[in-house]
């Protein structure tokens, strides 16, 4: 008989996911907020995701034989704490409390916990409980989901865990050896979340709009070195800039921000403007430069050594959602193989944790080809959701949906295509996708336009054929989970303007036909069709809406934006004409 392991995140209070493996094999993981339609589902625990797992295994809660959790209690003895403590003597309450109550957070997860699993009726006793540190995690879910023959440098790059935010670690047959961690408040994407707090951005979300726009601007305009130091494998944040707590923190209409009263007396008021101006868009380009040249730096002195004997490289942690990091990394002279895992934010220690207590008790996982592990859905349920919506649209079932959404698009429209499985992770992977024509005119301000209403100058990312990926990527890692950034030629961009930034970068999904055959299928048809072996892709979500999950999150979305047709599995949605409307 098989043994069940369930994955749980969401301990550092957002993100919670679940993650199920039967033996080695992982079966489904689902995010909280896809269920409840509350972006990062703050402070919730994954109850929901974990009823869904369930129910596509198709098992009973009382089957689960172990959940690992992706949060771990920290000893006394650690020098995390004590760090923690000595790097924030400036404020004594926080200092004191790190080492006489530091596993406050822990303990108050594990009460939560508690209430969730006797809801979903697992008793305490049954299931054991296996505690893996949060960058552990991150770590092995880079590292294990297709593990490497080969030793394997790691790196995760994270905002927070327990204590680490930062880990250099060795994978190697199955196990992971710290090398060397990084403590509160000392943490690259910790500096870059600060900047976006001064942005104006909110923290999990901002950073991309910050990446977005800092190939506009000029990265030698200003010099934001004061911000950290970085030296001989050393790195340590200026917490009387950023990264700062109690007092020391700068307020405004009484919210606290992750940055002091003296980086606002350095770098001017906090934008309230537009991101474009100036000195705003020279800062985000300024800060993106620095986060990579550090990051390079410390992965160069803590794994080089690893890396000169293999090149392989796994990333993980919120940090590592920056595809422009990712896009320096790949470049790296001693990186030959580039892993990032696609769920590299918090959402994806659910799968970690689980991973990390399979491999530990000796299981070898199998190989994982795809993300798509949520739930699906029958037609028939798909023309519910469309009979009980309340503007009830109007819906008619397809012989062929695929050649119906090529119609469509080779004619220039934007397709809504909702088919198979829920993507796991923060990318839209072309069966929750909003997909466009790439050389029709103007398609990124159709797409804002529409539905995404995001700044004029970031572009969209596109999926392409494996088939012409390569002639595309021109020798760069083909990746199919959008998680690297790639540049490419003059001609690419010319005949496609609306996929690229201006420094010619841009985010490609390249699909094959063994892991996304019903997406491959559509690119074929569009392929043969209209010459052109790619289409822009883009998530099946409004501004701040987590990605749609169900047929009626894709109905309601379908009502109230721009978007004029739906492809729900065999099914085409549109909007009812008002005269005709109930």
């Amino acid at each position: 008989m098989s043994e069940y392991t369930l994955g749980l995140a969401g301990a550092i209070g957002h993100d919670p996911a679940a993650a199920l493996f039967r033996g080695g094999e992982l079966v489904a993981a689902v995010e909280e907020e896809r269920l409840t339609r509350r972006r990062h589902a703050r402070n919730e625990m994954p109850y929901h995701a974990v009823r869904q797992c369930l129910q596509i295994a198709g098992i009973r809660a009382s089957e689960i034989d172990r959940i690992a959790i992706s949060y771990a209690p920290i000893s006394l003895f650690s020098s995390a704490r004590w760090h923690y403590a000595r790097r924030h003597w400036y404020a004594p309450d926080r200092s004191l409390d790190s080492l006489f109550n530091g596993n406050r957070r822990y303990r108050r997860y594990l009460r939560n916990l508690r209430q969730t699993l006797e809801q979903l009726h697992i008793p305490p006793d049954q299931a054991q409980i296996v505690p893996v540190e949060h960058q552990v995690a991150h770590a092995a879910s880079a590292y294990l989901l297709n593990e490497p023959e080969q030793k394997t440098a790691i790196f995760c790059n994270d905002v927070k865990g327990e204590y680490s935010n930062m880990l250099f670690a060795l994978g190697e047959n199955g196990r992971i050896s710290k090398l060397k961690e990084f403590h509160n408040p000392d943490s690259l994407c910790g500096m870059y979340a600060a900047l976006t707090d001064y942005f104006g951005f909110e923290i999990l979300d901002g950073e991309l709009k910050v990446m977005g726009i800092a190939p506009l601007g000029d990265a030698e305009k200003y010099d934001l070195s004061a911000l950290a130091s970085c030296r001989g494998g050393k790195f340590k944040v200026n917490n009387k800039l950023i990264g700062t707590v109690g007092l020391r923190r700068y307020k405004a209409r009484s919210q606290g921000h992750y940055f002091s009263r003296k980086l606002v007396d350095m770098l001017g008021p906090r934008r309230v403007g537009n991101l474009v101006d100036d000195p705003y868009l020279h800062y985000a380009a300024a800060i993106q430069k620095l986060y990579e040249d550090m990051a390079v730096q410390l992965i160069e002195h803590h794994l080089g050594d690893v890396l000169d004997e293999t090149g392989i490289l796994a990333v993980a942690g919120t940090g590592s959602m920056n595809i422009r990091l990712n896009q320096r990394l790949a470049a790296m002279d001693k990186v030959e193989r580039l892993i990032v895992h696609p769920a590299c934010g918090d959402s994806g220690t659910a799968i970690g944790a689980a991973a990390h207590a399979i491999r530990q008790s000796g299981v070898k996982l199998q190989p994982v080809g795809n993300m798509l592990l949520g739930p699906e859905f029958t037609s028939r349920q798909c023309i519910d959701a469309c009979r009980d919506h309340r503007e009830k649209p109007v819906w008619e079932e397809l012989e062929d949906p695929h050649a119906k959404a090529v119609e469509l698009l080779a004619a220039g429209e934007l397709v809504g295509w909702f088919r198979g499985r829920l993507e796991f992770g923060q990318r839209a992977l072309g069966n929750r996708s909003v997909l466009a024509n790439p050389q029709q005119e103007n398609v990124a301000d159709q797409i804002n336009r529409q539905l995404k209403f995001r700044e004029i100058r970031r572009p969209f990312a596109c999926s392409v054929l494996a088939e012409a990926g390569g002639e595309m990527l021109a020798g760069q890692q083909a990746d199919p989970y959008r998680c690297i950034g790639v540049r490419i030629d003059e001609d690419w961009r010319r005949r496609y303007p609306g996929i690229a930034y201006a420094d010619g970068s841009t985010r490609v999904q390249v699909v094959d036909a063994e892991h996304s055959p019903d997406f491959h299928r559509l690119l074929t048809m569009f392929n043969e069709r209209t010459g052109h072996p790619l289409l822009i892709n883009t998530s099946m979500s409004r501004p701040g809406e987590a990605l749609v999950c169900t047929p009626e999150h894709a109905v309601e979305l379908l009502v109230n934006s721009g978007l004029k047709y739906l492809i729900l599995e065999n099914l085409l949605v549109t909007r009812r004409p008002e005269e005709d409307s109930w």
